[in-house]
Protein backbone atom coordinates (compact mmCIF):
# COMPACT_ATOMS: atom_id res chain seq x y z
CA UNK A 1 0.00 0.00 0.00
CA UNK A 2 2.80 2.55 0.88
CA UNK A 3 4.84 1.88 -2.40
CA UNK A 4 2.91 0.18 -4.72
CA UNK A 5 5.48 -2.38 -5.35
CA UNK A 6 4.20 -6.25 -6.17
CA UNK A 7 5.08 -8.36 -3.76
CA UNK A 8 3.68 -11.65 -4.79
CA UNK A 9 2.51 -13.07 -8.53
CA UNK A 10 0.52 -16.59 -7.86
CA UNK A 11 -1.20 -18.90 -9.69
CA UNK A 12 -4.62 -18.54 -8.99
CA UNK A 13 -6.77 -21.92 -10.79
CA UNK A 14 -6.06 -23.73 -7.59
CA UNK A 15 -6.01 -21.30 -5.64
CA UNK A 16 -9.31 -20.79 -6.78
CA UNK A 17 -10.91 -23.90 -6.06
CA UNK A 18 -9.68 -24.15 -3.02
CA UNK A 19 -10.81 -21.21 -1.25
CA UNK A 20 -14.82 -21.85 -2.66
CA UNK A 21 -14.55 -25.39 -1.48
CA UNK A 22 -13.43 -24.16 2.11
CA UNK A 23 -16.02 -21.11 2.04
CA UNK A 24 -18.92 -23.13 1.10
CA UNK A 25 -17.88 -25.97 4.27
CA UNK A 26 -17.21 -23.50 6.28
CA UNK A 27 -21.03 -21.79 5.26
CA UNK A 28 -22.30 -25.53 6.29
CA UNK A 29 -20.66 -26.17 9.59
CA UNK A 30 -22.74 -23.21 10.91
CA UNK A 31 -25.98 -23.65 8.46
CA UNK A 32 -26.11 -27.73 7.67
CA UNK A 33 -28.05 -29.48 9.78
CA UNK A 34 -26.77 -30.70 13.12
CA UNK A 35 -24.63 -34.62 12.52
CA UNK A 36 -25.26 -34.02 8.56
CA UNK A 37 -23.22 -36.81 6.86
CA UNK A 38 -24.51 -37.20 3.14
CA UNK A 39 -23.88 -34.51 0.28
CA UNK A 40 -25.76 -34.63 -2.97
CA UNK A 41 -22.99 -32.49 -5.37
CA UNK A 42 -24.95 -31.96 -9.22
CA UNK A 43 -22.29 -31.16 -11.21
CA UNK A 44 -19.15 -32.80 -11.26
CA UNK A 45 -16.74 -30.82 -13.09
CA UNK A 46 -13.32 -29.11 -11.92
CA UNK A 47 -14.70 -27.36 -8.51
CA UNK A 48 -16.27 -31.56 -7.52
CA UNK A 49 -13.70 -32.90 -5.67
CA UNK A 50 -12.96 -29.60 -3.89
CA UNK A 51 -16.29 -29.47 -2.82
CA UNK A 52 -16.32 -32.88 -1.67
CA UNK A 53 -13.13 -33.51 0.26
CA UNK A 54 -13.22 -29.57 1.73
CA UNK A 55 -16.93 -30.79 3.54
CA UNK A 56 -15.64 -33.93 5.08
CA UNK A 57 -12.50 -32.53 6.54
CA UNK A 58 -14.38 -29.62 7.87
CA UNK A 59 -18.35 -30.98 8.21
CA UNK A 60 -17.51 -34.47 8.76
CA UNK A 61 -19.06 -35.75 5.43
CA UNK A 62 -18.90 -39.33 4.70
CA UNK A 63 -21.13 -40.23 2.19
CA UNK A 64 -21.19 -37.94 -1.76
CA UNK A 65 -23.83 -38.68 -4.04
CA UNK A 66 -22.93 -37.05 -7.92
CA UNK A 67 -24.91 -36.49 -10.81
CA UNK A 68 -23.50 -34.59 -13.55
CA UNK A 69 -25.52 -34.04 -17.33
CA UNK A 70 -22.39 -35.90 -18.51
CA UNK A 71 -21.85 -39.27 -17.22
CA UNK A 72 -17.80 -39.11 -17.96
CA UNK A 73 -17.39 -36.10 -15.52
CA UNK A 74 -19.02 -38.28 -12.83
CA UNK A 75 -16.97 -41.26 -13.68
CA UNK A 76 -13.92 -38.86 -12.79
CA UNK A 77 -15.04 -37.81 -10.26
CA UNK A 78 -15.62 -41.35 -8.69
CA UNK A 79 -12.05 -41.79 -9.98
CA UNK A 80 -10.40 -38.98 -8.32
CA UNK A 81 -12.26 -39.62 -4.75
CA UNK A 82 -11.75 -43.53 -4.85
CA UNK A 83 -9.40 -42.76 -2.11
CA UNK A 84 -10.93 -40.04 -0.26
CA UNK A 85 -12.67 -41.95 2.54
CA UNK A 86 -15.65 -40.65 1.57
CA UNK A 87 -18.84 -43.44 0.20
CA UNK A 88 -18.68 -42.29 -3.70
CA UNK A 89 -22.06 -42.81 -5.28
CA UNK A 90 -22.59 -41.83 -8.80
CA UNK A 91 -26.35 -41.30 -9.63
CA UNK A 92 -28.18 -40.94 -12.90
CA UNK A 93 -30.81 -38.23 -12.12
CA UNK A 94 -30.40 -35.14 -9.63
CA UNK A 95 -33.21 -36.75 -7.80
CA UNK A 96 -31.71 -39.88 -7.29
CA UNK A 97 -28.83 -37.50 -5.99
CA UNK A 98 -30.51 -36.41 -3.15
CA UNK A 99 -32.25 -38.53 -1.71
CA UNK A 100 -31.51 -39.32 1.78
CA UNK A 101 -28.88 -36.36 1.44
CA UNK A 102 -29.23 -33.34 4.08
CA UNK A 103 -26.62 -31.30 2.35
CA UNK A 104 -26.84 -30.46 -1.81
CA UNK A 105 -24.35 -28.44 -3.70
CA UNK A 106 -24.92 -27.03 -6.81
CA UNK A 107 -21.95 -25.84 -9.17
CA UNK A 108 -22.85 -26.28 -12.69
CA UNK A 109 -21.70 -24.16 -15.52
CA UNK A 110 -24.54 -23.83 -17.39
CA UNK A 111 -24.23 -20.09 -18.57
CA UNK A 112 -28.20 -19.55 -18.60
CA UNK A 113 -30.66 -18.78 -16.19
CA UNK A 114 -30.73 -22.90 -15.79
CA UNK A 115 -33.35 -25.01 -13.10
CA UNK A 116 -31.03 -27.68 -11.31
CA UNK A 117 -33.46 -28.02 -8.96
CA UNK A 118 -37.34 -27.47 -8.24
CA UNK A 119 -39.04 -26.42 -5.16
CA UNK A 120 -40.91 -30.18 -5.54
CA UNK A 121 -37.66 -32.07 -5.10
CA UNK A 122 -36.41 -30.82 -2.05
CA UNK A 123 -38.06 -31.76 1.30
CA UNK A 124 -37.83 -29.71 4.58
CA UNK A 125 -34.52 -29.55 6.28
CA UNK A 126 -32.33 -29.17 4.10
CA UNK A 127 -29.05 -26.73 3.58
CA UNK A 128 -28.48 -25.64 -0.34
CA UNK A 129 -24.87 -24.58 -1.27
CA UNK A 130 -25.73 -22.94 -4.53
CA UNK A 131 -21.98 -22.46 -6.32
CA UNK A 132 -23.01 -22.41 -10.20
CA UNK A 133 -24.72 -19.41 -10.22
CA UNK A 134 -21.86 -16.63 -9.95
CA UNK A 135 -23.12 -14.22 -13.08
CA UNK A 136 -25.74 -12.07 -14.17
CA UNK A 137 -28.34 -14.54 -16.04
CA UNK A 138 -26.85 -17.48 -14.56
CA UNK A 139 -28.70 -18.77 -11.74
CA UNK A 140 -29.30 -22.71 -10.79
CA UNK A 141 -32.52 -22.60 -8.49
CA UNK A 142 -36.13 -22.24 -9.02
CA UNK A 143 -37.49 -18.96 -7.65
CA UNK A 144 -39.60 -20.80 -5.45
CA UNK A 145 -36.63 -22.32 -3.73
CA UNK A 146 -35.54 -19.03 -2.60
CA UNK A 147 -39.13 -17.89 -1.28
CA UNK A 148 -39.15 -20.98 1.11
CA UNK A 149 -35.78 -20.74 2.20
CA UNK A 150 -33.29 -19.05 5.10
CA UNK A 151 -31.18 -17.17 2.74
CA UNK A 152 -27.20 -16.73 3.60
CA UNK A 153 -24.77 -14.57 1.24
CA UNK A 154 -21.47 -13.28 1.60
CA UNK A 155 -21.64 -9.36 0.32
CA UNK A 156 -25.13 -8.75 -0.48
CA UNK A 157 -24.72 -5.76 -3.35
CA UNK A 158 -22.86 -8.52 -5.25
CA UNK A 159 -24.84 -11.27 -4.78
CA UNK A 160 -27.94 -9.71 -5.51
CA UNK A 161 -26.69 -8.80 -9.24
CA UNK A 162 -24.88 -12.31 -9.59
CA UNK A 163 -25.87 -14.59 -7.40
CA UNK A 164 -29.27 -16.84 -7.13
CA UNK A 165 -31.53 -13.86 -5.40
CA UNK A 166 -30.74 -11.54 -8.36
CA UNK A 167 -34.47 -13.42 -9.22
CA UNK A 168 -35.82 -11.77 -6.18
CA UNK A 169 -36.53 -7.94 -5.38
CA UNK A 170 -33.18 -5.87 -4.43
CA UNK A 171 -35.50 -5.52 -0.65
CA UNK A 172 -35.00 -9.53 0.02
CA UNK A 173 -34.05 -9.76 3.16
CA UNK A 174 -30.70 -11.83 3.28
CA UNK A 175 -28.56 -12.69 6.25
CA UNK A 176 -24.68 -11.94 5.91
CA UNK A 177 -22.60 -15.06 6.40
CA UNK A 178 -19.93 -13.04 8.71
CA UNK A 179 -22.98 -12.50 11.20
CA UNK A 180 -23.44 -15.80 11.56
CA UNK A 181 -19.74 -16.95 12.15
CA UNK A 182 -19.06 -14.37 14.43
CA UNK A 183 -22.67 -15.31 16.19
CA UNK A 184 -23.92 -11.63 15.95
CA UNK A 185 -27.15 -13.18 14.67
CA UNK A 186 -28.30 -17.04 14.33
CA UNK A 187 -27.75 -19.42 11.15
CA UNK A 188 -30.13 -22.12 11.31
CA UNK A 189 -33.14 -22.09 13.70
CA UNK A 190 -34.98 -24.87 13.47
CA UNK A 191 -34.71 -28.59 11.76
CA UNK A 192 -37.05 -28.32 9.53
CA UNK A 193 -35.83 -24.71 8.12
CA UNK A 194 -34.75 -24.78 4.27
CA UNK A 195 -30.94 -22.96 4.28
CA UNK A 196 -29.27 -21.80 1.47
CA UNK A 197 -26.08 -20.38 1.42
CA UNK A 198 -25.80 -18.19 -2.20
CA UNK A 199 -22.30 -18.50 -3.05
CA UNK A 200 -20.53 -15.97 -5.12
CA UNK A 201 -16.93 -15.26 -5.40
CA UNK A 202 -15.87 -12.19 -3.21
CA UNK A 203 -12.62 -10.55 -3.74
CA UNK A 204 -11.83 -10.61 0.00
CA UNK A 205 -11.57 -14.54 -0.15
CA UNK A 206 -9.13 -14.52 -2.80
CA UNK A 207 -7.14 -11.76 -0.33
CA UNK A 208 -6.86 -14.10 2.20
CA UNK A 209 -6.23 -16.85 0.70
CA UNK A 210 -3.19 -14.73 -1.36
CA UNK A 211 -2.31 -13.52 2.11
CA UNK A 212 -1.95 -17.05 3.36
CA UNK A 213 0.50 -18.35 0.20
CA UNK A 214 2.63 -15.10 1.08
CA UNK A 215 3.35 -16.22 4.37
CA UNK A 216 3.62 -19.67 3.92
CA UNK A 217 6.05 -19.00 1.03
CA UNK A 218 8.02 -16.63 3.02
CA UNK A 219 8.25 -19.27 5.91
CA UNK A 220 9.64 -22.38 3.59
CA UNK A 221 11.15 -20.73 0.59
CA UNK A 222 9.33 -22.17 -1.94
CA UNK A 223 8.95 -19.00 -4.40
CA UNK A 224 11.28 -17.49 -6.85
CA UNK A 225 12.30 -13.78 -6.43
CA UNK A 226 11.71 -11.91 -9.08
CA UNK A 227 13.06 -8.26 -9.95
CA UNK A 228 10.12 -6.63 -11.16
CA UNK A 229 11.20 -2.83 -11.40
CA UNK A 230 14.72 -1.37 -12.15
CA UNK A 231 16.31 -0.07 -8.84
CA UNK A 232 19.64 1.34 -10.69
CA UNK A 233 22.86 2.44 -8.37
CA UNK A 234 22.43 6.18 -10.30
CA UNK A 235 19.11 6.62 -11.77
CA UNK A 236 20.77 8.81 -14.69
CA UNK A 237 22.86 6.14 -15.86
CA UNK A 238 20.21 3.62 -16.76
CA UNK A 239 22.51 2.32 -19.61
CA UNK A 240 25.69 1.84 -17.72
CA UNK A 241 23.78 -0.10 -15.41
CA UNK A 242 22.61 -2.52 -17.89
CA UNK A 243 26.61 -2.57 -18.96
CA UNK A 244 27.86 -3.29 -15.64
CA UNK A 245 25.12 -6.46 -15.38
CA UNK A 246 27.01 -7.88 -18.50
Amino acid sequence: MATGYPVLLSEMTILTALRTAATSAMAAKHLAPANATTMALIGNGAQAEFQAVAFKAICGLTEVRLYDIDPAATAKCVKNLAGSGLRVIPCTTSEEAILGAEIITTVTADKTNATILTDNMLGAGVHINGVGGDCPGKTELHRDILLRSKIFVEYPPQTRVEGEIQQLPPNHPVTELWQVITGATPGRTSADQVTLFDSVGFAIEDFSALRYILAQSKATGLFDSLDMIADPDDPRDLYGMLLRAI
